[in-house]
């Protein structure tokens, strides 16, 4: 009975021990489920670290980014242009990387571009690459006397660091040599010479005009024309009289009139007295006159 009694609790032993078992095999998968988790917000937080420490490096090659930008083009420049024309403002950087190159008005502060983008709602503002990629220059097309004054090329270093440059306006004009009147005998040629003054680049075209009409072509009629890169001749055989202007189309035009002389007075001005059909007397005649009627009365 004893020995029954024996083997019925190794039976229940060996009953109990597989589940003792099966659950002491489910704890470490428990705990490494803890343990992934803890690894998980641990590795979260080193990478905040990491992220922190990335963004710190980040805002430090910021500051001291403006030590490895270098202007290669001269500071405080001035540069002239006409008006009309379209002036080229340079600026060459060396080392400009993820940074924003900026142009700026100084007199209003207006922000005109940012890289090759025109912010500016004036669309005459424009940048692009002259010489190579690290010139961004500053265009401006039609440029006008208020267009005149100092601007600012900016790199969005911390801090920034600016080249300035002056754009000086003049306003180009032509002038005749000889005027503004000129005198030629009948029959000879006429030369005219136009100067452009105050110029910064050659002119597209220059129209001589005789009265309203353009003659640069009239090639039948004795006229030649000469383009030089401020000057421009007019040659005129046989030579007539009249207004002469010469008109650039960067520049004021100029006029000049021109007298023939035929025989001893200009054809021009024998021309007006013998359309005049009016008899005018000099001063002494008058006096006869009334001398001659009072006599009579």
């Amino acid at each position: 009975m004893f020995e029954l009694r024996l083997l019925l609790l190794l039976a229940a032993l060996l009953a109990i021990a597989p589940a003792k078992h099966h659950h002491n095999k489910d704890r470490p998968i428990k705990d490494s489920r803890k343990l992934e988790e803890a690894d998980w917000w641990q590795t979260l937080e080193e990478r905040k670290v990491i992220d922190a420490g990335s963004s710190s490096s980040s805002s430090s090659s910021s500051s001291s980014s403006a030590e490895h930008v270098v202007f290669l083009s001269e500071n405080s420049t001035i540069v002239t242009a006409q008006t009309g024309s379209t002036p080229i403002l340079h600026c060459e950087i060396e080392g400009v990387a993820e940074n924003l190159v900026s142009w700026i008005r100084r007199k209003d502060r207006h922000l005109l571009t940012i890289n090759l983008a025109t912010y500016s709602s004036d669309d005459r503002f424009f940048t692009s690459h002259v010489r190579n990629e690290q010139d961004w220059a500053l265009h401006l097309r039609f440029a006008q006397p208020g267009d005149d004054g100092l601007y600012e090329c900016q790199v969005s270093t911390h801090p920034p660091v600016s080249l300035f440059v002056t754009l000086r306006l003049v306003e180009a004009r032509a002038e005749i040599v000889g005027g503004p009147d000129k005198i030629v005998k009948s029959g000879s040629t006429l030369k005219l010479t136009c100067l452009l003054r105050s110029t910064t680049e050659p002119p597209q075209f220059v129209f001589w005009y005789h009265e309203t009409r353009m003659i640069n072509y009239d090639a039948g009629r004795g006229v030649s024309v000469a383009l030089g890169r401020h000057h421009s001749e007019l040659s005129l055989s046989p030579a007539y009289a009249g207004n002469f202007t010469c008109a650039p189309s960067n520049a004021r035009p100029a006029s000049i009139n021109v007298h023939v002389l035929d025989g001893e007075q200009p054809a021009a001005m024998q021309h007006e007295r013998a359309s005049s059909s009016t008899l005018i007397l000099p001063p002494f005649h008058w006096i006869t006159l009334a001398f001659f009627i009072s006599n009579l009365s």
